[in-house]
């Protein structure tokens, strides 16, 4: 059934992008990536494992950038899986734009290009990232306003979650000469009841990120910080959550960066390296959680769409809020990839 199922969807798409071809530009698109990494772990107990992983990226896609008009155009994407990755249409209206369907968000800053963990490119390790979410957004030249899908979580309680209104982001971004910034922020709210108690879940956070090139060098980054991040969803690898305690609800403080740097050498080899680090700490009781990744790499065209990234890095977890040591892991390999 799931394969008649897939397979309908499919054709429907086939006939559709024929049927809209006179009326509508279709433009489309696709990559296939493979990952091959050894991974070297230093577990907790004090023991060491040495693996080879060979897999699928999860980013590997495929999808269409549609124009009816210069007022309107869309975009689909599809990921592994047949997980929708992109699904937006957007609205020209002359002093803005009016964009429908699941696209990244305002807060999300892209600076690393680390392609170990299916191109994590340092999120859960620094980078300011909440991903693609379905959300309603305007934008007024580098100004963007979005109401976000919101976002819950029952803390482990099993209580019930009420929701009253959407995550709202806005972020501006802007151009210099070599020169780029963005400055994005948001804001995420539910109410919590277990036990007979009920407990305001507020989350918001503030991230900043830059980026500036000298020639064929380049230099960028990102830095964000706020509040109960797990519960708004900013991807983390610490324990981002608050904690009901009692009759009250410990907020989660949450801070990270991360710095990219790296050299273009000629059409087919950049270097870069980069580091990524993120905290949180829950209030009045000093437990901390940490995590840590840094990598160097090189890609390599070998023919337009055609790409080989050998890259080597750490992932340290430190330690989690009770100060037990968590996994290290060293990793070394190469992402293929073909753009087509």
């Amino acid at each position: 059934m799931k394969k008649f199922i897939i397979g309908i969807t499919a054709l429907a798409m086939v006939l559709t992008a024929a049927m809209s071809a006179s009326a509508a530009e279709w433009n489309f698109y696709g990559n296939a990536r493979i990952g091959t990494f050894f991974e070297d772990t230093d577990n907790p107990g004090g023991t060491d494992t040495t693996s080879y992983n060979q897999y699928l990226h999860g980013n590997s896609r495929m999808g269409a950038k549609v124009n009816v008009s210069d007022e309107l155009r869309g975009r689909f994407e599809y990921g592994t899986g047949v997980n929708v990755r992109q699904l937006w249409g957007e609205w020209d209206f002359g002093a803005g734009s009016f964009l429908v369907g699941q696209t990244y968000t305002p807060l999300y800053m892209n600076y690393s290009s680390q392609v170990w963990n299916g191109d994590n490119g340092l999120e859960n390790y620094g980078a300011c990232s909440v991903s693609r979410r379905p959300m309603l957004q305007l934008k007024f030249g580098g100004l963007k306003i979005a109401a976000v899908q919101p976002a819950s979580d029952d803390l482990g309680t099993g209580g019930t979650e009420e929701i009253a209104i959407p995550k709202m982001e806005i972020s501006y971004s802007n151009k210099i000469n070599n020169f780029s910034y963005e400055i994005a922020g948001g804001y995420n709210s539910y109410e919590l009841s277990t036990g007979g108690l009920s407990y305001d879940v507020d989350s918001w956070v503030i991230g900043l990120g830059a980026q500036v090139k000298f020639g064929a060098a380049y230099l960028g980054g990102n830095v964000y910080s706020g509040e109960n991040l797990g519960a708004y969803g900013v991807k983390t690898t610490s324990d981002a959550d608050p904690v009901v305690s009692g009759t009250t609800l410990l907020d989660n403080s949450g801070l990270g960066y991360i710095l990219v740097g790296g050299f273009k050498f000629n059409d087919m080899v950049t270097v870069e390296a980069g580091y990524g680090y993120e905290e949180s700490e829950l209030d009045n009781t000093g437990q901390e959680d940490d995590s840590t990744a840094y990598y160097v790499q090189a890609r390599l065209t070998l023919a337009p769409g055609v790409y080989i990234t050998p890259e080597i890095g750490i992932a340290d977890h430190g330690k989690d809020r009770n100060g037990v040591e968590e996994e290290e892991i060293t990793y070394y390999g190469c992402k293929w990839q073909i753009s087509f």
